[in-house]
């Protein structure tokens, strides 16, 4: 018997509707990672980009626990003295919410090439209105998958 390796022809991408209100942060990254690389379906294949196109709405109320609202978040300009940082909860609060989650994502998946075309099939929104109603999405619902996630 021969090791069965995944050709484009055998891929199947579906698109994933993931409601992030209420849900912890790093459990919701760890589900999402492993739907954009495609470790869930029995064919994955680990140089292949066989992870299905999530989206991901309400990504302003996800839930944070313990202190990691103060958690500071570096940066730098590339110019002398321009370090620069923010909080989440101040990330949280802006005008981009959603780049904590996106982060959060990208840290789960592996460094390389193939990572950063998985991450195109990733999108985020802050606010409940998505525009790939046409593509028809099944919603997976990740708060039920985990008691954690529905206690206050």
């Amino acid at each position: 018997m021969k090791t069965f390796t995944a050709t484009p022809a055998d891929i199947d991408k579906k698109w994933i509707l993931i409601d992030a209100e209420g849900v912890v942060l790093g459990r919701l990254a760890a589900i999402v990672a492993t739907r954009l690389r495609g470790k869930h379906k029995p064919t994955f294949t680990p140089s292949m980009d066989m992870g299905d196109n999530v989206i991901i709405i309400n990504a302003d109320k996800v839930k944070l626990t313990g202190n990691k609202l103060m958690k500071p978040n570096y940066w730098h300009t590339g110019h002398p003295g321009g370090i620069k940082s923010r909080t989440t909860g101040q990330i949280l609060e802006g005008k981009h919410p959603e780049r904590v989650v996106m982060q959060a994502v990208k840290r789960m998946l592996p460094g390389n090439k193939l990572a950063r075309v998985q991450m195109t099939n990733l999108r985020v929104y802050p606010g409940a209105e998505h525009p790939h109603e046409a593509q028809q999405p099944e919603v997976l619902d990740v708060k039920s998958m985990n008691s954690k996630n529905t206690r206050s």
